[in-house]
């Protein structure tokens, strides 16, 4: 079996581009052997036209999501060609999982790009403070990466019609100061599950 640029879970598609990623969460989908059930480890990345190939027809989704084993906006541009290509065939509802940090590692500005082309955002917050985040996360940025997430989830709203934050429930997890975070930034919360091994 090939590379897996593309895998159906329910009626949603999932986009999987890269395997980049400047993180190391310790709760990350990764270091799960039984992943998402689709070898989602690439030897190199999908080009837009192969992304494509694999999407197929999309109109039967419900949504398009990018979504894989690494940093979906690392490969912003690639994003923007196949979510554009999607739309103005299908007009299929696109979505980025992001762990919102793509800006501050490339030292671009993408979410000016993604205005129009993508419908929905979940963003990755993980932690109601830098502390928190850092200890999860292991980012590559070190003690720029909070502040730079949270910038980009601020700036979010005024590209994207919806923005979503998502925080993985681990044990001793304590919702409350997360959710009143949410409450401060004005954005939707999501609290997804901790899949042990």
């Amino acid at each position: 079996m090939g590379e897996v640029y593309a895998y159906p879970i329910g009626d949603r598609l999932y986009l999987n581009i890269t395997n980049r990623c400047p993180n190391r969460c310790v709760f990350c989908i990764r270091n799960n052997e039984e992943g998402v059930g689709y070898d989602l480890w690439l030897d190199r990345e999908p080009s837009t036209a192969e992304v494509l190939a694999a999407a197929g027809d999309v109109g039967a989704y419900r949504e398009v999501v990018f979504c894989g084993y690494g940093e979906p906006l690392l490969r912003w541009e690639v994003v923007v060609e196949v979510a554009r290509a999607l739309k103005a065939r299908y007009g299929v509802p696109i979505r980025v999982n992001t762990n919102g940090l793509a800006e501050a590692l490339l030292k671009e500005r993408i979410l000016p790009q993604l205005k129009g082309l993508v419908d929905t955002i979940s963003i990755s917050l993980n932690a109601a403070d830098a502390a928190t985040y850092d200890r999860l996360c292991q980012s590559s940025l070190g003690s720029e990466a909070y502040p730079a997430l949270l910038r980009f989830i601020r700036e979010s709203k005024v590209f994207i019609p919806r923005v979503v934050v998502s925080v993985v429930q681990i044990p001793d997890f304590d919702p409350e100061s997360v959710r009143k975070l949410a409450e401060e930034l004005g954005i939707e919360l999501r609290i997804r599950s901790y899949m042990v091994e």
